[in-house]
């Protein structure tokens, strides 16, 4: 049996703040309000999963410094151990219409998490997977390559990036996890029978490899320029990696017009992903927060949500910078033939010349060299 799912990308158009109450109630109602928009037309179009970008409830606020506590908390869902993000009256409404659906949703968010002190918080970039089969999260994400500085730029003219003063680096790495209710006839534990060929089997995967329920993982935004988070979720045979963002297209600080620097990056955005699907025989669904959300320097982001499949060929992409939806459906068996060729990991990978990824952090050259060599 053919193991296809229906992905839909809603990208969405940019989200204003409240100007009276940034963060507050006004500005997600009418954000929410929007996705359900989409999570309706993404069902009568036969998606079985939609995907949300970045920071989908609220505006892209990085891109200010806010020094007031309540009004950085007001970005932020809580969550602590034991409690559910989605009863969260910002999550809710869309939960339960993608519940009464039977469609699975991933978006991304701001979290502030407390600890089993009840006292110690940690503000997280964070995207979760919401299974409409289970009725729970499946997979949560925290966003590991935070981009931009703590402190602002000292040019009043400059767009600013605050990502780092915003937030902590992700503690959950990159995980990879099964999703149950999307393909039928799906492979399961119990089906793989019993006794010492069985054993091996559940082992070392022989036999079981593209069988089984779908394998995704997620990333966010600036992750997806990063081979080593791909890699991660590639060795784990994720046949499906679902990617949020909200990238600027023009920084007046850098060399460029606006027009050329949306257009470099557009190109950069593009290369990562489809290098990220190419290199691990995977698709990639990158779904946009996109248009000009504020005004002054930052104010603007792009869109071309797309769709990569795991040759590298564009599947489909966003031709708007407003609300738009993509639909595809996508063969999860055409991850096989290239993980058992140019990307086969286990015949080809050379780990122990790696060593250097793990190991160093910064850049490092070699020694100059001496006068006597030239």
């Amino acid at each position: 049996m053919a193991r296809t799912i229906t992905v839909a990308a809603a990208q969405m158009g940019p989200v204003w703040s409240d100007p009276v109450n940034p963060g507050g109630p006004a500005s997600r109602q009418a954000a929410l309000a929007r996705m359900l928009v989409l999570l309706e037309d993404a069902a009568a179009r036969g998606a079985q999963l939609v995907v949300y970008p970045e920071l989908a409830l609220t505006t892209f606020f990085p891109r200010g410094l806010l020094t007031d506590p309540a009004e950085v908390a007001a970005f932020f869902e809580p969550a602590r151990p034991g409690s559910d993000v989605l009863a969260s009256p910002h999550f809710q409404p869309l939960i339960d219409r993608a519940t009464a659906l039977g469609v699975d949703v991933s978006l991304g968010y701001a979290e502030r998490w407390t600890a089993g002190d009840g006292v110690t918080t940690t503000d997280y970039n964070a995207a979760l997977y919401y299974s409409a089969t289970t009725r729970t999260v499946l997979a949560k994400y925290r966003k590991v390559h935070l981009p931009g500085r703590t402190t602002l730029l000292p040019d009043p003219g400059a767009a600013q990036q605050l990502e780092k003063y915003y937030f902590t680096p992700g503690d959950l790495g990159f995980q990879a996890f099964r999703v149950p209710g999307l393909v039928p006839g799906a492979l399961k534990s119990e089906d793989a029978g019993t006794g010492t060929a069985a054993a091996t089997a559940a082992s070392d995967n022989s036999g079981t490899v593209g069988r089984g329920d779908p394998i995704l993982g997620m990333l966010i935004c600036n992750d997806r320029r990063w081979p080593e988070a791909w890699r991660c979720l590639g060795l784990q045979g994720a046949e499906l990696v679902l990617c949020g963002y909200n990238s600027s297209n023009y920084k007046p600080q850098e060399p460029g017009t606006e027009a050329e620097q949306e257009a470099l990056a557009l190109l950069h955005h593009h290369i990562s992903c489809q290098s990220g699907s190419y290199h691990n025989a995977c698709f990639g669904v990158h779904v946009a927060k996109a248009g000009v959300e504020a005004s002054g320097p930052g104010g603007g982001l792009i869109g071309e949500s797309v769709i990569y499949d795991p040759l590298g060929r564009k599947v489909a992409q966003s031709t708007t910078k407003e609300d738009e939806l993509l639909v595809a459906t996508l063969d999860l068996d055409l991850c096989r033939a290239p993980r058992a060729g140019v990307f086969n990991f286990a015949n080809h990978r050379r780990v122990e010349h790696y060593g250097r990824i793990v190991e160093q952090v910064g850049l490092v050259e070699p020694p100059l060299l001496s006068k006597a060599t030239t």
